[in-house]
C-alpha cells in the first residue's frame, strides 16, 4: 500500500530496501501535536498577562479558551495515530516505528499506542481534566489570578507531559530532517511552558535562596543537556538556542499586545501600574545560546565527568545571569556577592544533577531511534 510524504502514518507490509527508499511519513500528525502546543504556551503568556494588566476574570476568557483549544488539537491528533495504528495492528499491517516510537499494548491490548502518542496524548487528556478541575476551583473560590493554584499547577505539568510525548515523537523520527528539526522546536517548548510551572515555587520565596531562580536553573539546564546529548550537530545546538530566543521575544511582543486588544475589546480598564515586562518572557533566560554553546563545548571535550562538570558550571552560570536578567528587566537592585553565593551554590549543584539526568534522557531518546 502507497501513501503519500506527510500522510497518516500507517503503511502496509514492504520489503525492506523499499521502506528504505520511501519518503518519510508521519510529519502531519507530529506538527499538529507542536502547532496546539505552541497554541496553547502563547495562550498561557496571554493570560498570565491578562490578570497581572487587568486583573482577575472568570473562567470563561478567551485566552482560557485558546489554552484549552490548543491542549485539544494536540490531544486529538495524538488519538487519531493511536487509533489508526490500532487498527493495522488488528489488520496484520506494519507499522512504521519512526512515527511516535514502538506501539505499545494498552488495556490489555485493546490498544496499540506509538510511545510518543501515548505519552503526549495522556498529558493532553490530563490538561483538560484539570481544566475541569479549574472550573470548580472558579466556581468554589471566584477569581484566581495566581500561578500556584492546584489546578493551575496541574495544567501546566499535564502540558509539559505532553510535550515530552512530542520530544518523543520527534526523536523516533530522528533520522529524517524533519524529525531533528522538530525535536528542536519541541524542546523550545517544553523548555518554555516547564518555566511556567517553575513560578509554583513562588511559595518558597522569603529565605536566603531565590527559589524560582533556582528551579529554572534546573530545568534549563536539564533540557539544555538533552538537546546537545540528542542533537550532536554543533548548528541544531545552536539553533535551539536561537529559536528559544526568537520565541522569547515574540511572547514579549504578543502577551501585552494581546492583553490590550482583548481589554479594549470587552471594555476592561488596564490597571495603571502595568508590568515594565511580561512575566513568562521575561522569566525565560537570555543566557540559553551561551548556555547551549557552553555545553557542547564540555561534551565534546571534557569526557565522563561532562555532564555533572559542565551542569555545574552551566548551572552556575545561568543562575548568575538570571538574577542579573531579573535586577534588569524589574529595577531589582543587584544583591551583594554574599547575598548571592547560597542561590548560585544550589543552581550550581542542581545544574550538574541535571546535567546528569539530561545526558541520560538523551541516551533514551537516542535508543529510540537507534533500536529501530
Amino acid at each position: 500500500m502507497t501513501v503519500a510524504d506527510g500522510a497518516l502514518p500507517i503503511r502496509g507490509r514492504a520489503p525492506a530496501s523499499a521502506r528504505a527508499d520511501t519518503a518519510p511519513r508521519g510529519w502531519v500528525p507530529a506538527y499538529v501535536v507542536l502547532l496546539g502546543a505552541a497554541f496553547s504556551l502563547s495562550a498561557a503568556s496571554w493570560d498570565i498577562q491578562w490578570h497581572i494588566d487587568v486583573g482577575p476574570d472568570t473562567f470563561f476568557t478567551l485566552p482560557h479558551l485558546f489554552l484549552y483549544a490548543g491542549s485539544a488539537l494536540s490531544g486529538l491528533a495524538s488519538l487519531a495515530v493511536v487509533l489508526m495504528t490500532t487498527a493495522a495492528k488488528r489488520d496484520d499491517r506494519t507499522v512504521d516505528a519512526a512515527v511516535g516510537g514502538r506501539a505499545v499494548r494498552v488495556f490489555g491490548g485493546t490498544f496499540a499506542a506509538p510511545l510518543g502518542y501515548l505519552v503526549a496524548g495522556t498529558g493532553s487528556a490530563g490538561f483538560l481534566l484539570y481544566g475541569l478541575f479549574d472550573l470548580w476551583w472558579h466556581s468554589l473560590y471566584g477569581f484566581d489570578a495566581v500561578i500556584a493554584s492546584p489546578p493551575h499547577i496541574g495544567l501546566l505539568l499535564s502540558i509539559t507531559l505532553s510535550m515530552v510525548g512530542a520530544v518523543t515523537v520527534f526523536a523516533a523520527a530522528g533520522e529524517h530532517s524533519w524529525g531533528r528539526i522538530g525535536v528542536v522546536l519541541a524542546l523550545t517548548v517544553t523548555l518554555a511552558f516547564s518555566l511556567v510551572a517553575a513560578q509554583g515555587l513562588e511559595a518558597f520565596e522569603g529565605g536566603v535562596i531565590d527559589a524560582i531562580t533556582v528551579g529554572i536553573t534546573f530545568l534549563t539546564t536539564l533540557v539544555v543537556f538533552t538537546a546537545v546529548g540528542f542533537l550532536r550537530n554543533v548548528r541544531l545546538v545552536l539553533g535551539f538556542g536561537v529559536v528559544f530566543a526568537l520565541l522569547q521575544g515574540l511572547l514579549w511582543w504578543f502577551s501585552p499586545w494581546a492583553t490590550g486588544v482583548y481589554a479594549e475589546a470587552v471594555g476592561l480598564p488596564m490597571r495603571d501600574y502595568v508590568t515594565r515586562a511580561p512575566l513568562v518572557p521575561s522569566q525565560m533566560p537570555a543566557s540559553l545560546l551561551v548556555a547551549a554553546a557552553l555545553t557542547w563545548g564540555i561534551m565534546r571535550f571534557a569526557g565522563r565527568l561532562a555532564a555533572p562538570l559542565g551542569g555545574f558550571l552551566v548551572g552556575a552560570l545561568v543562575t548568575v545571569c538570571g538574577l542579573a536578567q531579573s535586577a534588569l528587566v524589574y529595577g531589582y537592585s543587584i544583591l551583594s556577592f554574599g547575598d548571592l553565593v547560597p542561590t548560585v551554590v544550589l543552581g550550581a549543584l542542581l545544574g550538574a544533577l541535571a546535567g546528569f539526568l539530561g545526558r541520560r534522557f538523551a541516551v533514551m531518546l537516542r535508543a529510540m531511534r537507534e533500536s529501530r
